[in-house]
């Protein structure tokens, strides 16, 4: 008597032929990052891209690299190549590489820096100013 394993045929199985798939389509890294601003090295002017200029009439969401080539720095009058990029708004100051090291405040925006130091200066008043009750 035969065993039931050896009476029946191997059975085939068969790989489907793998499809040409479409690659996966990335987002572009520029939408996906905050367009940088813009400083004017000769006056402090900065470009942010969300508003535009209002005054040469260039509209919002208008990126520094889309500018026309005869734009200028609606403050001086500098060109284009006075600018230098000083990364994304809200984003933390100073080099990337740096931003790990430090109590935590190399990750804090230039706006959270002032508050933390003009906060600290008015404490170190009124902590002075307060020995005075002493007598």
């Amino acid at each position: 008597m035969a065993s039931p394993e050896h009476d029946t045929a191997p059975e085939q199985t068969t790989v489907p032929a793998p499809e040409a798939e479409a690659p996966a389509a990335e987002p572009d890294v520029a939408e996906i990052a905050p367009p940088d601003q813009y400083e004017c090295r000769s006056c402090g002017y900065i470009y942010e891209p969300d508003k535009g200029d209002d005054r040469r009439r260039v509209a919002p969401d208008t990126r520094f690299e889309d500018l026309p080539d005869n734009w200028r720095c609606p403050i001086c009058g500098s060109p284009q190549v006075q600018f230098v990029s000083i990364g994304p708004k809200g984003a933390p100051s100073g080099f990337k590489e740096n931003l790990g090291y430090g109590f935590g405040v190399n990750t804090l925006t230039s706006g959270q820096k002032s508050v933390l130091i003009f906060t600290s200066l008015l404490l170190a008043i009124a902590f002075f100013l307060s020995l005075y009750g002493l007598r």
